[in-house]
């Protein structure tokens, strides 16, 4: 049943992060801007979130609609942290060795995104200033800020997978 566990969740996890590395990939050959809008952003969350439920619906189809809260959460959790891990790898190559000039771009980008947000909230001139200052001696793409945002995002990942897990968890019964 372990395996078999394990196996269910790295092959769902192999699929989301096909997903989200071609995402990353078709954006990055079709528009740069697409890396950074909020709709493309929100789309990824809901793929994510879906793909580690599907992987915890296949894992509970194998044990006869059983799957402790355990077993659903491993499923969940490894699903994901395979799809990013792989995501991680291909941002990580494409801004780092393939085309670094474009995540210069990025930054700038981002950093004109951040602006104008941080203006629509009446942020005093100096607070501005200081995030622009701090935003563009950071390298997005490094190898630590990389791990960084993997980090956060496995934990965010984690605690919904511990409501996905405690929603789908089902016992078998005592006398079985």
């Amino acid at each position: 049943m372990e395996k078999s566990l394990k196996s269910i969740a790295t092959n769902w996890g192999l699929f989301l992060g096909a997903l989200l590395a071609g995402i990353t990939v078709v954006a990055y050959a079709v528009n740069l801007d697409l890396l950074i809008n909020m709709w493309v952003g929100i789309f990824i969350l809901i793929a994510i979130i879906v793909f580690g439920i599907i992987s915890v619906v296949k894992v509970k189809q194998t044990q006869d609609s059983y799957a402790s809260f355990k077993e659903a959460f491993t499923a969940f959790f490894l699903t994901v942290l395979i799809g990013l891990a792989i995501s991680t790898l291909v941002s990580y190559l494409l801004f780092n060795f393939i085309d670094t000039g474009a995540a210069e771009v990025l930054k700038e980008k981002t950093i004109e995104r951040t602006v104008e947000m941080m203006k629509g909230f009446n942020t005093p001139a100096d607070a501005l200033a200081e995030t622009v200052e701090q935003m563009e001696s950071q390298n997005q793409y490094s190898l630590g800020n990389i791990f960084k945002g993997l980090a956060g995002y496995l934990v965010l990942f984690s605690i919904i997978g511990l409501i996905v897990a405690a929603a789908m968890k089902k016992s078998k019964p005592a006398n079985e």
